[in-house]
């Protein structure tokens, strides 16, 4: 693939970088710096490609649409651990494979394929096979799809620390968001323009599309100049996950980040309990539309300034998203519990969702960016491995606890989570700056 124009990619790097020397970077190789302008628009462009992938594969939307539509919604219930757990649980073995190489860009586009063929096979699910067989199709397509994810969650923060200075890290993520949120919404805009619901065979080419994004990306990253790294200890894949675990006894830093990132998961996790509450309104039908619109506002009026932010203080973006989700949960919990879920009209929660998603977005940046800024060479890459997988399990736990609550009511779910993002604020604050 032809290289861009260096003059005009150096200007409008420049331009982002708002910078004198916008090449400066001290933490890199020179020849590395020489390509940062380029590497900096390939890994936004990727970034762009698969946030606008994932608004049309989301779990919590159009996959839970989709096995309601074929017939099988008892499956629904395994959408969002799969998605989310899937990619995490295994990344010890993928980081310590993915160290022993190394350039590992590869991994990534190795991934972005991998995600691209389970999307289509979900699309042939739908198209081809009715009731129980699309459904579990989709399911296991899905699982193809959370394992693909790893390598790419594991090489993306490897490649993006070895070719994006500090300093730059947080803008890319920040703007990369902010770019990927305005195409969500004006593609939430062209779906529910008319009010209604799009036919099957729309949502089947939908899947088609995504999983074409998925191979532009794959192409496109595959372009990027990275530099040759460490590839110290990459022994055997899973004896080296398994001494991978020892940083959590030995690096303190480390292990504090690993329980505050467990404890920020309230953000992620209340928005499904905000729709739940939404769905016991007599509006329900217009609201699909607004909390997918919300969502994609949210990241994409806030991501640019948390980006910023990010890079001049990860920790302090924890921080803040964290007290921004705990309050907005406690104050929800605590006015229905108190007066009920009329006391809140239905326009309320697509308000408090884009509030939360704005929150969401400062904690996963924020978190992002410190894990990136914290180490360097291959403990990078270990501590994603080792966190991710920790967290993917957590994840199952919390879920399982929040599904338990929610037998009492909505709302004490909501209350638990605010609770957690409080404590995960605090866990935060103690924090060394990265």
């Amino acid at each position: 693939m032809a290289k861009p124009d260096s003059s005009a990619t150096e200007q409008l790097y420049s331009l982002i970088a708002n910078e004198e020397d916008a090449r400066a970077c001290s933490d890199l190789p020179d020849s590395a710096c020489q390509e940062v302008p380029r590497n900096f628009f390939l890994i936004l462009v990727c970034n762009v490609l698969t946030k606008l992938g994932d608004l049309l594969v989301s779990p919590k939307t159009v996959l839970t649409w989709l096995l309601g539509a074929v017939g099988a919604p008892a499956l629904v219930a395994w959408l969002v651990p799969i998605r989310e757990s899937g990619s995490m649980v295994p990344q010890l073995a993928i980081g310590a494979w993915v160290r022993r190489k190394p350039v590992r860009k590869w991994f990534w586009s190795l991934g972005a394929l991998g995600q691209a063929i389970s999307v289509a096979a979900m699309a042939a699910s739908v198209h081809f096979l009715e009731g129980y067989a699309a459904g579990y199709g989709i399911v296991a397509a899905l699982v193809v799809f959370s394992l693909s994810r790893g390598f790419c969650s594991v090489a993306m923060k490897d490649v993006q620390g070895k070719c994006i200075p500090k300093g730059r890290r947080g803008r890319l993520s920040g703007l990369a968001t902010t770019l990927g949120g305005t195409t969500t919404v004006a593609l939430t805009i062209l779906l529910f323009r008319d009010g209604g619901e799009p036919s099957l065979q729309f949502y089947t080419l939908l899947l088609v599309f995504a999983a074409l994004l998925w191979l532009v990306a794959g192409a496109l990253f595959a372009n990027i100049d990275e530099y040759a790294g460490e590839t110290a200890g990459g022994g055997h894949a899973l004896g080296q996950a398994i001494k991978s675990l020892s940083l959590l006894r030995d690096d303190a830093p480390f292990r504090q980040f690993v329980i505050t990132r467990a404890l920020l998961l309230c953000s992620a996790l209340a928005a499904p309990y905000l729709v739940l509450l939404a769905q016991n309104s007599n509006e329900s039908g217009w609201l699909l539309g607004s909390f997918l619109l919300a969502s994609s506002l949210a990241s994409s009026v806030s991501a640019s300034i948390w980006g910023w932010m990010a890079d001049r203080s990860s920790r302090q973006v924890m921080i803040l998203g964290a007290v921004i989700a705990s309050v907005l949960c406690l104050a929800t919990g605590l006015i229905t519990v108190a007066g009920g879920e009329d006391r809140l009209s239905a326009w309320a929660y697509p308000a408090a969702f884009f509030v939360l998603g704005i929150a969401h977005a400062g904690v996963r940046l924020g978190r992002k960016t410190y894990l990136v800024d914290m180490a360097g060479g291959n403990k990078r890459t270990d501590y994603t491995s080792v966190s991710n997988t920790l967290i993917g399990l957590l994840l199952l736990v919390i879920g399982g606890i929040s599904a338990l609550l929610s037998t009492v009511s909505v709302p004490v779910v909501i209350l638990f989570l605010g609770g957690m993002g409080a404590v995960g604020a605090w866990s935060a604050y103690r924090l060394q700056e990265a």
